[in-house]
């Protein structure tokens, strides 16, 4: 039997709303959206211009201060607007859908057969390098650089997370043609986690060329930084990249077909959704094409719409587009309503970490959460709550204080260079002080970053 590593700390919230294997075919959208505020740290710089048609995989704008680094268009058609928000920054590269699409011909190739330079260039032109991530930092990796190991997660842990099985089923060749790839851009390991009693995908547990890790326990344990922290952790001037498992099929699509192929299996899941299943869609589509007559409607109720899962996700509209990075849609209540006495009141239906309400006397339930945070900002005091969610070997209260005061020196000894945000999703949510933890951390990378990268 492999060694399971077992994450003790961590919480695992109950919500309503789970997919249920069932693959459906999402309509083609009409409107497809590459939204730069999904890549953190870009400045776009357009290559198109409205009216300009383009084919799937053709250049729509580029990272000003590192010009190699492309990002392309998921579909065939015609840029039509560009959404923009304060100070004029980009937030929406907006396609209207052509009926059929037209792909670039990058080539197909067996990565065995290339240099690690060739398969830069490839995934530079093709637009896939975003789908390359980096810690320190949390940002597009540098094509520049040549990272320690390479890791992808084989299981999501995450609130209503995909079943990654399930996703990768009818994609085998392709996830292992792109853990291929990966071998070709480190010159050390490739690190692969899975689940050790729920993952059972051949995918997966019978991976080439890859170091197989079995990990068990409550979320955060399918987080890549829980798993980089627990097998290589990064240290200053040490770089790992990570890959999620839809992009990597995509990258495998790429040297097999030669073309940028961005569709991609995605939950659709949430106590309001009526029928919480698995859509197939093109990267970038706007949920509005596929969610509106699977939705809960009723009188008085608002609705918020997450692409990505309820404690890391992006708060989106109704007619929002899916995020680069995201495999999951997750739509729950606003919380818009006040409650008589709020959480004074004996209740059945709340979740609590804490013996606050009466969900610890049953185990198995599932609960219709919606986004009020029962109170505002408080005094930050020493709890002790935050290191039972967080298993990681830092400090994460003295971490935060020393991000808010600016004391670069503190963040890197308490371990900044380990973590993002979402790593602290757990922290936000149970936060007796309701402080806006993952906003903080980010701060912190970016004052990191700037000082030092």
């Amino acid at each position: 039997m492999p060694k399971t590593i077992k994450i003790t700390r961590g919480l695992d919230i109950p919500l309503q709303g789970e997919a249920v294997q069932d693959l459906r075919q999402a309509p083609r959208s009409k409107v497809y959206a590459v939204k730069p505020p999904d890549f953190h740290g870009l400045t776009p710089k357009m290559v198109v211009k409205e009216g300009d048609k383009v084919k799937v995989g053709s250049p729509l704008f580029f990272d000003k201060y590192r010009e190699q680094v492309l990002f392309t268009s998921p579909v065939s058609g015609t840029f039509t607007e560009l959404i923009r928000g304060e100070k004029r920054r980009i937030l929406e590269v907006r396609i209207e859908a052509d009926a059929t699409d037209d792909y670039v011909d990058f080539g197909s190739a067996d990565p065995s057969a290339l240099s690690p330079d060739e398969i830069r260039q490839k995934l530079l032109k093709s637009g896939l390098w975003p789908a390359i991530r980096q810690r320190p930092y949390d940002i597009v990796a540098s094509p520049d650089q040549t990272p320690k190991s390479i890791f992808v997660s084989a299981f999501n842990s995450a609130p209503l997370g995909p079943d990654m099985d399930f996703v990768v089923k009818g994609n085998e060749a392709s996830f292992q043609k792109g853990l291929d790839v990966l071998q070709k851009l480190t010159e050390g390991d490739v690190h692969l986690s899975v689940h050790a009693q729920k993952t059972k995908s051949a995918a997966f547990l019978e991976a080439r060329g890859v170091k197989v890790h079995h990990f068990s326990g409550p979320h955060p344990a399918g987080n890549i930084g829980i798993q980089i922290h627990h097998i290589d952790a990064v240290n200053k001037g040490e770089v790992v990249w990570h890959v999620d498992v839809h992009n990597l099929i995509i990258i495998g699509r790429l040297f097999e077909q030669g073309i940028y192929d961005p569709r991609r299996i995605v939950a659709l899941t949430g106590s309001e959704v009526l029928k919480p299943a698995y859509y197939q869609l093109i990267s970038g589509a706007r949920i509005d094409s596929f969610t509106p007559d699977n939705l809960r409607r009723e009188p008085g109720l608002l609705l918020r719409h997450i692409s990505g899962d309820a404690l890391s996700g992006t708060r989106i509209e109704g007619d929002g587009f899916l995020g680069f990075y995201h495999g999951q849609i997750t739509v729950i209540p606003e919380g818009n309503k006040p409650q008589f006495l709020g959480w004074i009141a004996p209740n059945f239906d709340k979740f609590s970490i804490s013996r606050t309400f009466f969900s610890f006397l049953m185990p198995k339930k599932k609960y219709r959460h919606s986004t009020n945070v029962r109170s505002g900002e408080r005094p930050f005091v020493i709890t002790g709550l935050y290191e039972r969610v967080l298993p990681m070997d830092i400090l994460p209260m003295q971490l935060i204080k020393s991000i808010m005061i600016n004391d670069i020196d503190k963040m890197e000894q308490l371990g900044i260079y380990e973590i993002a945000p979402e790593d602290f999703a757990l922290c936000e949510y149970i936060c007796p002080s309701k402080i806006e933890m993952q906003t903080i951390i980010r701060e912190g990378l970016d004052v990191i970053y700037k000082e030092f990268a």
